[in-house]
């Protein structure tokens, strides 16, 4: 209630011109987000750049990770209020040890059509016969972007249905841009690589797709929105107005899609965000690009999430028993969609 009372008192003093700049830095709450330099980044992108935001009241401060397995420190720390990212392994470790995070809301998944993620190998192995086919990168260097994140499992999946297994590959953790560089350069074979990354590497044509990752692991949750415990217990309401504006840009982001592309009514819009916050510039590499996924109320594919669990204690990555129930909440994404109400897909 004090909150609204004091958002109706700003507005009034704004409509007057009578702030400071310090009592407009006061107004607005600034919220520190992890990002990884992926297409899935959009939706807090498109809430910047459409003023979402803003209408909650809220400054963002953007920072870039290399994966948001990175993230998980900061968080904890409270240095970080909110990840996006691949759910890892070393997140379920970093609760067992007392670390408050927790997974909130969607921010991309490999539904079929929609599968930005992609099994690539690097084109000179193509070209001279050597890999035909998953099978064929027995033995040969395969870049994941962490070793504890969720790429992994799918990484696994990918091999699983060609018949091999998890060992049968030489594991190589690089950031997606680092993927770029890589197979410029020939330090790598093959990948697991997201979008906007899939789409310049294939343009640079230094590699071709193998498969889209949809094709094997289906409705994978590849990326989760995050809240560190000081930013959700410490500031609720602040937690309430950004999942407001984050649930607001995402169905912003579907009313943007058609079949599989960035290409719906609001595409040329989407296209534009993206070519100004992201890493790729050139719209014509965005608008070929497949477009991932995103649940438009940010429900998130548990059953998923679990799969993921489950090949991490194969693999034993994780060292106790949080379950993946114990880390999912989503009453922050579910209070937001009610507030927002049903959503209509344009047409």
């Amino acid at each position: 209630m004090l909150r609204s009372w004091m958002r109706i008192f700003y507005s009034l003093v704004l409509a007057g011109g009578l702030m400071t700049n310090s009592a407009q830095s006061f107004a607005a709450d600034s919220v520190s987000i992890g990002l990884t330099n992926a297409s899935s980044d959009i939706a807090l992108f498109i809430a910047d750049a459409k003023g979402f935001f803003k209408e909650e009241d809220i400054t963002p401060n953007f920072v870039a990770f290399d994966s948001a397995a990175k993230m998980i420190a900061p968080l904890g720390a409270g240095q970080l209020d909110v990840g996006g990212g691949a759910a890892s392994s070393g997140l379920y470790n970093a609760i067992e040890r007392g670390v408050g995070l927790k997974i909130v809301a969607d921010k991309a998944r490999n539904a079929p059509g929609f599968g930005f993620q992609s099994f690539l190998v690097r084109k000179a192995l193509v070209d001279d016969g050597s890999v035909k086919t998953i099978a064929d990168l027995k033995g040969r260097k395969v870049a994941t972007v962490a070793q504890a994140s969720s790429d992994a499992s799918v990484l696994n999946e990918g091999l699983k249905s060609a018949g091999l297994g998890y060992g049968d590959v030489d594991k190589v953790y690089l950031g997606f841009p680092q993927q770029f560089v890589a197979y410029q350069n020939g330090a790598i074979d093959a990948s697991i690589t997201t979008e906007p990354t899939v789409s310049a590497i294939l343009a640079a044509g230094t590699a071709v797709q193998l498969t889209s990752n949809d094709t094997f692991y289906p409705n994978a949750q590849t990326a989760v929105i995050l809240y560190g415990q000081a930013f959700a217990e410490g500031k609720p309401d602040v937690a309430k107005r950004f999942m407001k504006a984050y649930v607001q840009a995402v169905r912003y982001y579907n009313d943007a899609l058609a079949n599989g592309k960035i290409a719906g009514k609001n595409g040329e819009d989407v296209v534009a965000i993206m070519a100004k916050y992201s890493t790729v510039k050139d719209p014509a590499v965005i608008r070929k690009m497949t477009a991932h996924a995103v649940d438009p109320n940010g429900s998130v594919n548990v059953d998923s999430l679990k799969k993921d669990w489950t090949f991490f204690k194969e693999q034993k990555q994780i060292n106790g028993n949080v379950q993946v129930d114990q880390v999912v909440d989503l009453s922050f994404v579910n209070e937001a969609a009610s507030e927002l109400g049903p959503y209509k897909a344009a047409h």
